[in-house]
């Protein structure tokens, strides 16, 4: 690929920089803040395959977004690890000369069988989603009645095979998970894993979001603060969304995104690519931008560049700074359709 020669910023000044890549709709998982099980059962249809974008479109894609300024690449879902040969993806990607920072977000589940691959397919580091340590917690969370033990097992795995440093995540509801936060950050405490709590924020339409179920990031710092004292860390690079804290004893550092209360959309750098090779703007964005269509009607590179250059100059997204102020209900796409 050429070297990168074009930087393109929206109408708000944003460069984009950061590239989502949902590689699938399905999961083996039915959390209740994403795919709530009574309304994803056995029956619910996902997207055929021959309507899902292969790897060679998805890294075709990739690399005219990298021309465009993108440097950091995440693979989500759904769940990723549950697309066959994820790591043939990975290393397709890995070949993208710009590409600084190569990572997946996965519930873990799978991850301990297929950790050593990704690593050697070029998987730079990986984040893991696990909400409690909880049994009965972490079963309701997940909607499957699985334990953590797999997930613990896969972290294991990816710490083994170089996958670092590991982030973990974990959505903090009111009533659910905020009673065993402050437990489930002891257990990380000094593992070299960092830790992030994210506020339960109201991603699509179907997770009976509530602002009363939110547990703002400020008041779960008190809470952890006064079990085992803690300090803010200036942010690794400008516009990083999570805000760094640290022990005050060395032994570690947390992270809290806090989407609903402190909302971050002014330094937002990143595009989203659904599994149908839809563009999205805007996590809680309610339409994306058809370019797998272009993709397979014979468009060359130049044509798809100019199709999101046209896209994302246009973006003018901010829903949670709007939600603060004005109360934002648009309807919005389902986070198992493109990523966290």
């Amino acid at each position: 690929m050429a070297d990168q020669t074009t930087t393109i910023n929206d109408a708000l000044g944003r460069p984009i920089r950061d590239l989502r890549i949902s590689v699938t709709d399905r999961c083996n998982y039915r959390c209740t803040y994403c795919m709530p099980a009574e309304i994803f059962g056995e029956r619910y249809h996902f997207l055929p395959r021959e309507e899902v974008l292969t790897y060679e479109e998805i890294t075709r894609l990739t690399r005219i977004f990298v021309s465009l300024g993108v440097n950091k690449v995440r693979l989500t879902g759904g769940e990723p690890l549950v697309r066959l040969d994820i790591a043939e993806l990975v290393a397709q990607i890995n070949t993208i000369s710009g590409v600084d920072d190569l990572t997946l977000t996965t519930n873990g589940y799978l991850l301990a069988d297929q950790a050593e691959a990704l690593k050697r397919a070029g998987l730079a580091r990986i984040t893991v989603s696990i909400d409690s340590l909880d049994p009965e917690v972490y079963a309701s969370m997940n909607g499957r009645g699985y334990d953590p033990s797999k997930t613990l097992a896969g972290i294991a795995a990816a710490e083994a095979a170089g996958l670092g440093p590991i982030k973990l995540n974990s959505v903090i509801e009111r009533g659910t998970t905020d009673r065993t936060a402050v437990a489930l950050a002891a257990h990380f405490k000094g593992t070299g894993h960092i830790l992030r709590f994210i506020e339960f924020m109201d991603v699509g339409n179907l997770n009976a979001w509530d602002r009363s179920k939110v547990v703002p990031s400020a008041e779960l710092i008190e809470r952890i603060n006064a079990e085992t004292p803690i300090e803010p860390v200036d942010p690794n690079y400008p516009g990083e969304v999570a805000e760094r804290w640290r022990y005050v004893d060395g032994t570690g550092e947390l992270g809290f995104i806090s989407s609903v209360t402190q909302p971050f959309c002014s330094g937002c750098t990143r595009a989203r690519l659904s599994p149908e090779g839809k563009l999205f703007t805007c996590l809680f964005g309610s339409d994306g931008f058809d370019l797998k269509t272009p993709l397979r009607t014979g468009a060359t590179d130049d044509e798809i560049t100019a199709l999101i250059t046209g896209v994302w100059s246009k973006r003018t997204d901010r829903y949670s700074e709007l939600r603060a102020t004005e109360g934002a209900t648009t309807r919005k796409i389902e986070m198992y359709q493109i990523g966290g």
